[in-house]
């Protein structure tokens, strides 16, 4: 979503700030803009190569902010693009979030003959800062009184060009992340806007403030009690946002699939004792021996990984298992007894739904855990205790190595609760030896990818599909429909197959192709059924099948082969060619798989 860059320090902050505001493009965004303590404001909507143009080549000025901004409050313009000013133009700032309360706030400053420029809810906070100042309060009290008077979420960087190399810094609800440098700091709401500069960073928690210059670093509570905490150490490299000889990200981060399962389980995995170490566990070992359900929350991609996960954790670690969509487990009013986990699904760590569903669960007083990819992200550091994927940075928005991730911690996951309850040695084995071969059979898939080309080219065309699955496999049709729909804009719709006579089977004709995900498992027999059924309709059938099966190419269209592997674990293999599939239609159809239209890679604000 919305993202967030500043700095701090000798140099030409406007450089920095452009590097930075590159970085996050990923994120989504539709307009952009900056500015230092010694220029007036750059705006341009659309992408920041726009901005780029506007700003000079020496813009002077060696503190300053920038800001990607997703409209909420008012549609994309140069108008409501981020930074706002004050009424006097001595304040700007920039802001990700959600102020709930900015109309009540907007009302009462205009009474008082403040004037405003945009639509957004964002101008409030730098009028209301303006009226503080105005009022007599230093920079640090006025900027601690307005925070006090917003309601809602916000993750702020703030300039007064008063104080010409200070940065107001807040966090609350919006990820905010403090790069550490010699003589100066960096801002960010993503390390990867400032892994470049430094690995040396200090993570905001909700409700703490910052005072940033180039010497230091002060952070406090909103009730302005200084905070000393050692800053941590970001693990990963800035070659690894960038594409590696690979035509796009998404590409890129496909092909990096079978790495990322083997770093997911690197040191957790013990095969030959059938079990699991994980570390970010231990500290809770007794409380799961003792839960009784787990409800899993997520949202898009992280909530069908969660769904593959309920049918894991219920089949071998024996443990009744919910899932939830982010955005509604706060509304349902659950009842979540005595003995109830929830357990948090999210790529980013900044999942404005998921997280708020964690913070809901706490209030309820239930254990809460996380599966996680960024280190110090907000649910990371929320939940009480957890796992993190080890995937990388992953820059398409569309989820794919971090989605192979998911499964695999959720695979781990179900080993190490069902040791503890009544997951045999015998099977146990069996599943962690065949999860420790998943990476050599993801890399078979990955080195034929021409029957998935063929597939693209016979599903390009198409105006509408339908994917198809069964038990492990009905939410990587959830999972293969988005991620059509996400990058070539084809409708599609995932279903279990066992409802198409439920609807579904209406829409079947020559022009409406079925992918079908067909392993050999324990509903095998009910796939052929049901691709009998679509073809006695004359609908087009694409079969995700075993190797070796040579029955179902005589039902089929076209044929794309996977390994074969323990049942619980096929969604890990069948869902690498559906994330193919989607890449080469979108391509195809000559539109920006990385960056698809209307999308974010992190949704922040509900």
């Amino acid at each position: 979503m919305c993202g967030i860059v500043a700095y701090s320090g000798p140099k030409d902050a406007s450089k920095i700030l452009l590097e930075g505001l590159v970085a996050l493009e990923y994120r989504g965004y539709d307009s952009a803009g900056l500015v230092t303590t010694h220029s007036g404001i750059f705006k341009a909507v659309g992408p920041v190569a726009e901005l780029k143009k506007k700003v000079p080549e020496s813009v002077g000025g060696s503190t300053g902010i920038a800001h990607t901004r997703w409209a909420t409050h008012g549609v994309p313009s140069e108008l409501n693009a981020h930074p706002h000013e004050d009424c006097g133009k001595t304040i700007a700032l920039v802001h990700n979030g959600i102020i709930e309360n900015y109309q009540e706030l907007k009302s009462a400053l205009q009474k008082a003959g403040h004037t405003f420029s945009s639509e957004t809810d964002t101008e409030v906070i730098a009028h209301l800062y303006e009226s503080y100042k105005t009022a007599g309060k230093t920079p640090k009290d006025a900027f601690l009184a307005t925070l006090r008077e917003l309601e809602g979420t916000y993750g702020i960087a703030l300039i007064d060009r008063a104080h010409p190399d200070v940065v107001l810094v807040a966090c609350m609800g919006s990820p905010i992340v403090i790069g550490i440098g010699d003589g100066e700091h960096f801002i960010a709401s993503d390390p990867s806007a400032i892994v470049r500069h430094t690995k040396k960073v200090l993570y905001l928690n909700d409700g703490e403030v910052a005072i940033v210059t180039p010497r230091e670093c002060q952070v406090m509570t909103l009730g302005a009690k200084k905070i000393s905490r050692a800053p941590e150490t970001i693990e990963w490299e800035v070659e690894e946002a960038k594409k590696g000889g690979h035509a796009h990200f998404m590409l890129k981060e496909i092909m990096e699939g079978p790495e990322v399962l083997r770093t997911s389980a690197r040191g957790r995995l013990r095969p030959e004792e059938g079990d699991v170490k994980l570390g970010g566990l231990l500290s809770i070992t007794h409380e799961l021996k003792r839960i009784k359900r787990i409800t899993i929350v997520g949202c898009g991609s992280a909530y069908y990984a969660g769904l593959v996960g309920k049918y894991m954790l219920e089949e071998y670690a024996g443990i009744a298992t919910d899932i939830d969509v982010g955005s509604e487990f706060r509304y349902r009013g659950l009842p979540l007894e005595e003995g109830a986990a929830v357990l948090a699904v999210s790529q980013s760590g900044e999942t404005a739904d998921t997280l708020a569903s964690i913070r809901e669960a706490k209030r309820r007083g239930l254990l809460t855990l996380g599966i996680v990819n960024v280190v110090g992200s907000t649910i990371a550091r929320e939940t009480d205790a957890g796992v993190y994927n080890h995937a990388g940075p992953e820059i398409g928005v569309a989820s794919t190595k971090a989605f192979l991730s998911q499964l695999e911690v959720l695979a781990l996951l179900t080993i190490f609760l069902g040791r503890q309850r009544h997951l045999s040695d015998t099977e146990a084995k069996r599943i962690a030896k065949e999860l420790a071969s998943i990476p050599e059979k993801v890399e078979k898939i990955l080195k034929n990818v021409e029957p998935i080309k063929r597939a693209a080219e016979r599903l390009k065309g198409a105006t509408n599909a339908l994917y198809i699955g069964r038990k492990y496999n009905m939410p990587i049709a959830l999972e293969g429909a988005l991620k059509l729909k996400e990058v070539s804009y084809v409708h599609a719709e995932g279903y279990g197959a066992g409802e198409m006579k439920h609807g579904p089977i209406a829409m079947i004709e020559p022009s409406f192709p079925t992918v079908a995900i067909a392993p050999r498992d324990s509903v095998y027999a009910k796939m052929i059924s049901n691709i009998e059924e679509i073809k006695a309709r004359k609908g087009p059938v694409i079969a995700v099948a075993t190797e070796g099966d040579t029955e179902i190419a005589k039902k089929a269209d076209e044929v794309i082969h996977i390994p074969e592997t323990h049942e619980m674990l096929t969604p890990i293999l069948s869902v690498v060619p559906l994330q193919l599939l989607a890449y080469y239609v979108g391509v195809a159809k000559g539109y920006n798989v990385d960056r698809p239209r209307n999308l974010a890679k992190s949704v922040t604000v509900e």
